[in-house]
């Protein structure tokens, strides 16, 4: 993948990263609507289907998984995310929703990219090492115009979790550990994508680099749980009927295509979702204190 595309990819993420002000104190009636939704939170085990049979998920134990409405309050109601306008996620695996709540607590967000078909015959000789740093060059560039526009700049630090792919189930799992200017704690984006017949399943995991240890740990979990149903999966593609993807398994690593965006498509690299906000006191406010506190964190 040459550097042009990677900058690319980059630079058409800007758009979906927002300049954040730290948030207003809640009202009192804005805090009894959190503690009713978080309460009315209904995290489910066992055996879940994903998006009108597409795939399978069989929730690991220790696990809890939230549908796409839990899912999408905890990313933007707690998290402090903008809501997406489409493409919502098809849920979220977390230890319990009061864990994704906390300072130090972590979520995997599972999404399906329909962009077609993904030839993973570059899986195999792609450098992952010379692509981090293509990446980071990149993403310097990125960053004179983030800068330009508001934004904080952004450090690629290097591989938290170095790609690893398995051509028998068409998975592909790594880790990105990221630094964002002016906060002490870096992040870490877990990415997991298992390749179907017309798209991608996307896991991602996201925490401060602390977890990776424990994020590492349940990511393996998922990975052998969750699965395409039979006339979804990787070897039901048909070439006369189905549309390949115009992109391979390195871009899926350096930046990949999914978000819309006119004449071309690009997905979040550099940090898919963010705990923007996350709001220390819903632990408490859940027991019944009437006021909470938010802290800063990308």
């Amino acid at each position: 993948m040459n550097k042009q595309l990677i900058l690319a990819f980059s630079l058409a993420a800007l758009a979906f990263h927002p300049v954040w002000a730290a948030p207003a104190e809640p009202t009192e009636a804005e805090i009894a609507d959190l503690k009713k939704a978080f309460n009315e939170l209904r995290p489910k085990t066992g055996e879940v289907v994903l998006s009108d049979n597409l795939a399978t998920l069989k929730v690991p134990e220790g696990l809890q998984y939230l549908d796409p409405k839990d899912a999408e309050f905890i990313r933007v109601k707690v998290w402090g995310n903008p809501p997406r306008a489409s493409n919502k996620p098809l849920g979220m695996l977390v230890k319990s929703p009061q864990d994704a709540a906390s300072a130090d607590g972590w979520g995997i967000i599972i999404d399906y990219s329909e962009d077609g078909h993904v030839d993973d015959s570059d899986a195999a000789k792609t450098d992952y090492n010379a692509l981090l740093k293509q990446m980071q060059e990149s993403l310097v560039e990125n960053n004179k115009e983030r800068i330009k526009q508001g934004y904080q700049s952004i450090k690629l630090v290097g591989w938290a979790e170095p790609p690893h792919y398995d051509a028998s189930t068409h998975k592909i799992y790594w880790a990105k550990e990221l630094a964002f200017e002016g906060n002490d704690e870096n992040t870490l984006n877990y990415c997991t994508r298992i390749l179907g017949r017309r798209g991608v399943l996307e896991l991602n995991g996201v925490a401060s680099i602390a977890a990776l240890p424990a994020m590492r740990a349940e990511a393996q979990k998922v990975i052998v749980q969750v699965d395409f149903n039979p006339g979804n999966r990787y070897a039901d593609f048909n070439q006369s009927t189905d549309k390949l993807a115009t992109y391979g398994v390195a871009a899926l690593v350096a930046g990949g295509v999914a978000g819309k965006m006119g004449f071309f498509k690009v997905i979040l690299g550099f940090l898919l979702v963010a705990k923007k906000f996350v709001i220390l006191g819903v632990l408490a406010l859940v027991a019944g204190m009437k006021k909470f506190f938010a802290r800063h964190k990308q």
